[in-house]
């Protein structure tokens, strides 16, 4: 990372607190540079944080998982319950809009709306979601667009596999 941050024009100078807020140029910067160090593809390294990233969030925040069962219930819960809790300790936080609808079928669908180019951030978190409850869904994914502007739709199903 010494070698990332050495050869990347950062205007936080590479320092970063958990109480800060940082452009997400910033980011895109460290992980494409980090990608060409590594020859591994920025998809693949931001689908690895985010995986690892959800399994921190178990660890430090536990009582966000207090209660809940299934990964669908804790992708419903992100807006009106995490997205809240986030916004009382950082205020100028810019969060994505995360909206879920569940269909009669059972599977979910997830809007994600967000200034910032990081859907597949949002991709690599549900897939942690779906890997810490089980497993038992697949995940697809589509950029779109709406009369409010760019979006990403989540389409979480569970596994032909599984029993309901």
């Amino acid at each position: 990372m010494d070698n990332v941050f050495d050869s990347v024009e950062l205007p936080s100078g590479g320092m970063y607190t958990s109480f800060g807020t940082y452009s997400a140029t910033e980011l895109l910067d460290i992980v494409g540079r980090l990608s060409e160090l590594t020859g591994t593809s920025v998809h693949d390294l931001v689908m690895a944080y985010g995986r690892y990233l959800f399994g921190r969030f178990k660890v430090l925040y536990p009582a966000m998982f207090e209660g809940v069962t299934c990964a669908l219930d804790f992708i419903e819960s992100v807006e009106t319950h995490i997205h809240v809790e986030v916004r009382k300790l950082y205020p100028d936080a810019e969060l994505p809009s995360l909206h879920a609808e569940r269909s009669q079928d059972g599977s979910l669908t997830v809007t994600y709306r967000s200034s910032r180019p990081l859907a597949v951030v949002a991709k690599a978190l549900i897939t942690g979601c779906i890997e810490h409850f089980g497993g038992h869904y697949d995940l697809a994914c589509q950029d779109d667009e709406d009369a409010e502007g760019p979006l990403t739709l989540f389409l979480v199903t569970r596994k032909a596999e599984d029993p309901a």
